[in-house]
């Protein structure tokens, strides 16, 4: 009897359901992203060449320019001209600088708006980027320089009071080149912390579309809060001046625009071709700014 009840015993406990083990779901983050009329590729030019780069830009793109002045926009003592041109194909923060450029100053690519700087940071750290500056206050605002996987260095600042710029006609590409060493991590804390959505991952791409024909690259389009960004993956041999185009301008006619450059005194360091549906050359400003500019391929 006594070895029955114990049968019994056991036959009822392993027909007890058993609760399923609760798996907590990881966290999202927040998008700390405003709109990406407000980010900025970061044109550094001779203070004596300011103001022809300026007006070369906005004759090429059209658009017009916030109110020229000259500041300290860094954390130790500098000055430089600075001012923002606002074109339907993106928006660039240009600095003169009267003064030899503060470290790491220069090397950094763009500067995102964010709506919170501190929790921005944390996210940003929290998701593999490192901090070549802390934070620092600046004449409206406050900054940050951060560093990303393959040395990809980018800024976000804060406003005190939030700006308003009217929304972009196309949205420019952040245009990264790195090798096979760095790009997942890259590609993986971006996403992460900018709720990245890839849109296109290929791994055969020609590679004729950054100066090696007969290559082949991986090319990666994700789009996010902060506008849109592609990958470019391979040996890292490139020749010029693939790798010095930090940014790329869709436009509705290409010809027209390059007549437009031509005139505004911008030199064609690569002329149009068409690979991957789109058809585009490279260019370089008075200054020295290097920017890719397409548009879609007739189909």
């Amino acid at each position: 009897m006594k070895r029955f009840t114990m049968i019994l015993a056991t036959l009822m406990v392993a027909a007890t359901p058993i609760a399923a083990p609760v798996i907590a779901k990881p966290v999202a983050t927040a998008d700390y992203a405003v709109g990406p009329q407000y980010d900025t590729t970061h044109v550094y030019v001779p203070e004596g060449q300011f103001d022809i780069f300026v007006t070369s830009f906005v004759a090429t793109f059209g658009g017009k320019t916030s109110k020229q002045g000259e500041f300290q926009v860094t954390p130790t003592p500098s000055l430089t001209r600075s001012q923002l041109a606002l074109t339907p194909a993106g928006t660039v923060s240009v600095f003169g600088f009267k003064t030899p450029i503060p470290y790491p100053f220069g090397d950094e690519r763009t500067g995102y708006l964010v709506s919170d700087m501190d929790a921005a940071v944390a996210s940003a750290v929290k998701h593999g980027a490192v901090r070549r500056v802390a934070t620092f206050p600046d004449p409206i605002g406050r900054d940050v320089v951060v560093q990303w996987a393959g040395g990809v260095n980018m800024q976000f600042y804060w406003h005190t009071a939030k700006p308003n710029y009217p929304a972009l006609t196309t949205v420019p590409e952040n245009r990264i080149y790195l090798t096979a060493d760095a790009a997942d991590r890259f590609i993986r804390d971006w996403s992460g912390f900018a709720h990245g959505r890839i849109v296109s991952d290929d791994r055969a791409a020609r590679g004729e579309e950054i100066g090696q024909p007969g290559k082949a690259i991986r090319r990666v389009t994700i789009e996010s809060g902060y506008g849109r960004m592609t990958v470019f993956v391979s040996d890292g041999q490139l020749p010029w001046p693939y790798g010095r185009d930090m940014t790329g301008y869709e436009v509705a006619d290409l010809d027209a625009t390059l007549a437009k450059a031509s005139a505004a005194g911008v030199e064609t360091l690569v002329a149009p071709k068409t690979v991957a549906g789109r058809r585009s050359a490279i260019l370089r400003f008075p200054g020295g700014y290097i920017a890719e500019v397409h548009a879609q391929a007739a189909k």
